[in-house]
């Protein structure tokens, strides 16, 4: 990699890191685990950004590598993650702190975190505002797949949310 392309890479890096600690927050167990899937997130993209077409937003690019990594890393543990607890919700939302979620962001995260690991990036990636399109281009599902489930996952959560409150 050239030394005007490293220094982009580094550049793009540290302008999305919240990318790497969204993605390591929902695919990792504690606090050192989501440490060495971000380091791993942004070795893979630094190894991988030679193959990083410019024309494209970096964001939509660096999340597909990340979930890539992440779901990666939770098929070699072999384990269903954990629910999302508090630990976790200083590094969702961009890195914003929530000291004290209330029971409806505490709720989400726990159904964040119990959903399967597909399913879990495509809720991160509706949260942070990205187009169905945009969704489908990340996860390498047809545009009407995104829809689909985001909605039968927006049921089965409004059933039991509605069963338990």
């Amino acid at each position: 990699m050239t030394d005007d392309r490293r220094q982009r890479c580094g550049i793009l890096l540290r302008e999305h890191r919240a990318i790497l600690f969204k993605v390591a927050a929902v695919y990792a167990h504690d606090a050192e685990d989501r440490h060495d899937l971000a380091q791993e997130i942004a070795l893979q993209v630094w190894r991988s950004f030679a193959s990083y077409d410019a024309s494209r937003p970096f964001s939509t690019w660096m999340y597909r590598v990340a979930l890539n990594v992440g779901l990666s890393h939770a098929r070699r543990r072999s384990e269903r993650t954990q629910p999302l607890d508090d630990a976790l919700a200083d590094t969702l939302g961009g890195g914003t702190p929530i000291d004290e979620p209330d029971e409806r962001v505490a709720w989400l995260m726990r159904a964040i975190g119990a959903l399967p690991p597909l399913d879990r990036a495509l809720v991160m990636l509706h949260l942070d505002e990205l187009s169905y399109a945009e969704i489908a281009s990340v996860l390498g599902i047809a545009e009407s797949n995104v829809g689909t489930r985001l909605n039968r996952i927006k049921q089965r959560w409004r059933h039991t949310w509605n069963s338990t409150n």
